[in-house]
């Protein structure tokens, strides 16, 4: 065979970059809905997002003399129910706890869990979860009574402590103890309530989970101020609502709308000024972000209004923590916004 003309080479080259060039154009176009959610058709089907949260855990989720569910993973319950209804109120809240709570969302009791669970590798895969997103960075800490006199978790040898089954907290209190090479004597309750009420009481000496959670039990109590929390802090906690692996499209939605809480505080858009921004606001992300542009919602399975009608029901994620956590003595700390050294980045609308 003769060897190609050079010119010849040159128009094959020319023809294959018109080829290559073709297919980003014809990628930019907006993507079809891929495939069905029988997590979203069943609840629009039923009217009602079944929620699970935490039995009781002041900031977090805790219902009132009433019935009424506040905190701040009831806020993402109310978020999502504002995207697909349009009305906050349309959630049915189920109490799960630390050992029931995967049963309750592989089972299909719940459609999704923001009970401030740790995301792992083995809740990933083996009990087949997905973590669309975190929406709280925490860490294993101890807390004491005062009156221990203890300044450091290092102090606690042979002392018991409260810890629930079932959780990643139970894991690391041993390996803890044991990298230490400090001794101690577990007391396991799974019933929140009874464990807290144990520690007041004096069965343990001292009692351990995320940190955010001993705040939350310490602002609880009658005199705050007898208890303290240890500077220890021996885990990576990073907690965020959680579904059934396999139906992508639900996910997306439960990750987006995490992202619509942060995207929002970053543009300085609250639950005050979110229509004012819907109609004057003209920087490009915010205009998609809120729906006048872009078409992003349809691409999630609801109306492109729905970022807009979250943040003037909930407020921004900023708003959220303010309401909730700041009271407990919780700082934002690794929850700060990226532009302010924390870790919470919310990826583009775009």
């Amino acid at each position: 065979m003769k060897p190609m003309r050079l010119a010849t080479l040159r128009v094959l080259g020319a023809a294959a970059m018109v080829g290559a060039l073709a297919l980003p154009a014809a990628a930019q176009q907006p993507a079809p809905q891929q495939g069905a959610s029988a997590t979203l058709d069943a609840i629009k089907a039923r009217g009602t997002l079944s929620c699970g949260v935490n039995t009781g855990l002041a900031g977090f989720a805790q219902p009132d003399s009433q019935g009424r569910w506040t905190g701040f993973d009831v806020e993402y319950c109310r978020a999502l129910a504002v995207a697909l209804f349009n009305d906050a109120s349309k959630v049915r809240y189920v109490p799960t706890t630390a050992q029931n709570r995967f049963t309750a969302l592989q089972s299909g009791e719940i459609d999704v869990l923001p009970r401030n669970t740790t995301a792992t590798l083995s809740r990933d895969t083996s009990l087949g979860l997905d973590f669309p997103a975190i929406n709280f960075y925490d860490g294993q800490g101890f807390m004491v009574k005062a009156s221990l006199g203890v300044k450091s978790a290092k102090e606690l040898d042979g002392a018991t402590v409260c810890v629930q089954p079932g959780t990643t907290t139970e894991q690391n209190l041993t390996d803890w103890f044991r990298a230490n090479n400090i001794r101690f004597t577990p007391v396991i309750i799974e019933r929140l309530e009874e464990l807290v009420s144990a520690y007041v009481a004096g069965r343990c000496d001292a009692y351990t989970t995320d940190v955010s959670g001993l705040a939350a039990t310490r602002s609880a109590q009658p005199n705050p101020g007898e208890h303290v929390i240890l500077p220890e802090v021996i885990s990576k906690e990073p907690l965020g609502p959680a579904v059934r692996h396999g139906d992508q499209r639900w996910a997306d939605l439960v990750r987006w709308t995490h992202y619509a809480l942060l995207a929002a505080e970053e543009f300085g858009i609250t639950a005050a000024n979110v229509d004012k921004a819907v109609a004057e606001d003209q920087r490009p992300e915010v205009q998609r972000l809120l729906g006048k542009t872009g078409g992003l919602g349809q691409m999630l399975g609801v109306d492109n209004a729905w970022a807009a009608r979250i943040i003037k029901a909930t407020g921004n994620y900023g708003e959220m923590f303010t309401r909730h956590l700041t009271p407990l003595g919780i700082q934002r700390g690794p929850n700060a916004q990226w532009t302010q050294g924390g870790l919470q980045y919310a990826q583009p609308f775009r």
